[in-house]
């Protein structure tokens, strides 16, 4: 893909623009942040990339200053976001005061948490570095950080100025780390780019900015439609409920995609045994997931455990069992009133 190719993403009075390509941090980043009079600039980013990236992107930022935090979902909740507020109040923070979120799903969602609560909002930009963030996390607006009973639990609708897809960073992030990203990019294929899944399969990653491209603009379309969730939105969360389940019970050792992957299977298992698809497509699904070297089963967890933990996801509406299935590649459907022997049923089916 062309370096500094342009997506807009408008809903109701909302538009920023999405840039994906290579070499974004040296120039589009700080260029836009210049035209548009930024004076002082937070790069908030984890502690392994600060010195990768975060403190030379700061020092060529609008009043650059970095803030550091932890790397890693056990470290997304209040008392993150607190020390944020700390660092902000410390470096002389307004309201005119820029957040840049550099780095993976996990800093996007806390970083931007904190920009949309602090003074009552600031002006946030999006600098995804992991797979995972560019094709999901960093687009939409959703930010938020975790309870110990769940995934997500404390958010909010907070919509970047900008969001800057580098792809250069994709260079140090680990092999574990992509491979889960690509569970998303599968994800958003099954909900609405069928041809994206004979193109994994057949070459895989590659080319990835062409793959982070479609993979995104599934996710462009559908929050454009419903910016805040009350519909379509819910077909993100493909796989979602399964996969935050695998995480809360193991303390956030199952990485997000990981148990996503898994989470994807259960999904498409729970659709045909529903009779909501065709028999043959979950197997279909799996080796899709296995070809790019992601589980798709569990160890260790008791199903009831997992039914139990599902208990608190935010689809779920007056106690009923919400899940997002599917009909078909490209045809994904909410379902009320799932019963739970069909979802154990499922779980069983998954255990190692």
């Amino acid at each position: 893909m062309v370096a500094g190719r342009l997506t807009v993403l408008g809903a109701e009075e909302v538009e920023y623009p999405v840039t994906i390509g290579p070499g974004l941090l040296d120039e589009a980043l700080p260029r836009f942040l210049s035209e548009r009079g930024t004076a002082r600039t937070a790069v908030i980013t984890t502690e392994n990339l600060a010195p990768i990236y975060g403190e030379s992107l700061a020092a060529r930022l609008p009043g650059g200053f970095p803030i550091t935090i932890p790397d890693g979902e056990q470290h997304k909740h209040l008392g993150t976001v607190h020390s944020i507020y700390e660092s902000l109040l410390a470096y002389g923070a307004d309201r005119s005061t820029v957040v840049v979120a550099l780095g993976g799903g996990v800093l996007g969602d806390t970083a931007g948490f904190a920009a949309a609560t602090f003074m009552r909002g600031l002006p946030l930009v999006q600098v995804p570095t992991s797979l995972l963030a560019m094709v999901d996390a960093s687009i939409g607006g959703k930010v938020g950080v975790d309870l110990p009973q769940g995934k997500n639990l404390v958010g909010a609708f907070h919509d970047p100025i900008a969001v800057f897809a580098d792809t250069f960073t994709l260079e140090t992030l680990p092999p574990e780390e992509f491979r889960s990203g690509m569970a998303e990019v599968i994800k958003s294929a099954l909900v609405d780019d069928p041809d994206l899944i004979d193109h994994l399969n057949q070459f895989g990653a590659d080319p990835i900015d062409e793959v982070i491209e479609r993979a995104a603009a599934v996710k462009v379309a559908i929050v454009e439609e419903d910016r805040t969730e009350q519909n379509i939105r819910a077909y993100l969360n493909l796989g979602h409920t399964f996969g935050h389940a695998l995480e809360v019970l193991s303390g956030y050792a199952w990485r997000h995609g990981e148990a996503v992957a898994v989470g994807l299977v259960a999904a498409v298992r729970l659709s045909e045994l529903l009779k909501v698809c065709e028999r043959g497509l979950a197997e279909t699904v799996e080796g899709t997931l296995v070809r790019l070297g992601l589980p798709v089963r569990y160890t260790g967890y008791a199903p009831e455990d997992l039914w139990q933990a599902m208990q608190v996801d935010k689809k779920w509406q007056a106690g009923n069992a919400r899940f997002v299935l599917l009909r078909a590649p490209g045809k994904p459907v909410v379902q009320d009133n799932i019963p739970a022997d069909a979802v154990l049923t499922v779980l069983r089916s998954l255990q190692q």
